[in-house]
């Protein structure tokens, strides 16, 4: 990553970057045309209304969970958007859990026939979560959905989670054919653009590089973008370092065997505790830039217990 002076255009992926982006009445256009490519449904979003980012358990004492991005589009529908930086534990669990939120916040009081607005989660990672079965690593895009397992069909369109993995998206700027590619290569390579590509073109991109340029930004907003680069990166390192570490046990383990089973099983150990390790390492630097122990232990998978014995 350039230095943060040399750099012309925000990093999307940083807290204040994503949201100066996407949370902005002014901008809720580039929402709108992200969101379109992404869920790629036959009636596109022609308008959003943010909701609020906290949502508030049914009753008092229930567990709150906070959003990146809340709304709801023109038909009614629920779309919760998240940016994740660092792989959790049970990160599939926390996308389910969430999608709870808006289908028992359709739920009116007295009588009621059950039908629900559909309820769209979109996740866009830095990280890859998808890799256990072959092929994998071909796809960067993953749609889940309601189906039938005896006949593989919907079994209903009303809960769909979309998984964006950024980490996989390697096409090159020559490589680009539709406006979703362009939005990924955007998000991935932003930052990293001292100039808007010829491939990159049309009025939202246009508008999406005029809005990211860190010129703009006031005195108060440029130190809350710094703040964010650098837990970002912290973060970034913790994870290269764990992973690194991870390896090299699982490798060194998998030596010592002697044998074919002995790597395969040295790995596998080598890097279940290296995810433990990891996310340690990540706690500790957020600690160190004087994050809350709730955001920490959001951000890692680790209990709040486990943050606060740090």
């Amino acid at each position: 990553m350039k230095k943060l002076m040399q750099e012309k255009y925000l990093n999307p992926l940083t807290d204040f970057g994503f949201k100066k982006l996407f949370i902005n009445e002014l901008n809720k256009d580039l929402l709108i045309d992200f969101l379109n490519e992404i869920i790629q449904e036959p009636d596109r979003i022609r308008d959003i209304h943010y909701q609020p980012a906290q949502q508030l358990g049914i009753i008092e004492g229930d567990r709150k969970v906070i959003f990146d991005i809340f709304c709801m589009n023109d038909k009614g529908e629920y779309l919760i958007v998240e940016m994740q930086k660092a792989k959790q534990a049970y990160f599939r669990d926390r996308c389910i859990y969430y999608s709870t939120f808006p289908i028992q916040k359709q739920a009116p009081r007295g009588v009621w026939n059950f039908k629900l607005k559909a309820v769209y989660t979109v996740a866009i990672l830095d990280f890859v979560l998808f890799d256990e079965c072959e092929g994998d690593d071909l796809h960067f895009l993953e749609y889940v959905h309601l189906v039938r397992a005896r006949t593989n069909t919907i079994y209903s369109g009303k809960l769909k989670f979309i998984f964006v993995e950024l980490p996989k998206f390697n096409k090159a700027t020559v490589e680009l054919e539709t406006n979703m590619d362009r939005w990924l290569f955007s998000l991935k390579n932003l930052s990293e653009l001292d100039v808007r590509p010829p491939e990159v073109q049309g009025k939202i991109f246009e508008k999406l590089f005029n809005v990211a340029e860190i010129k703009k930004l006031t005195e108060t907003e440029m130190e809350e973008y710094r703040k964010s680069v650098l837990e970002y990166q912290d973060v970034r390192d913790a994870l290269d370092y764990a992973k690194e570490e991870a390896r090299k046990e699982g490798l060194q383990e998998g030596r010592q065997e002697g044998r074919q089973e002995g790597k395969k099983e040295g790995r596998k150990e080598g890097r279940m505790e290296g995810m433990q390790d990891e996310r340690v390492l990540i706690a500790k630097k957020c600690l160190q830039k004087g994050m809350t122990p709730d955001d920490i232990a959001e951000i890692t998978g680790l209990t709040l217990d486990e943050v606060k014995l740090l």
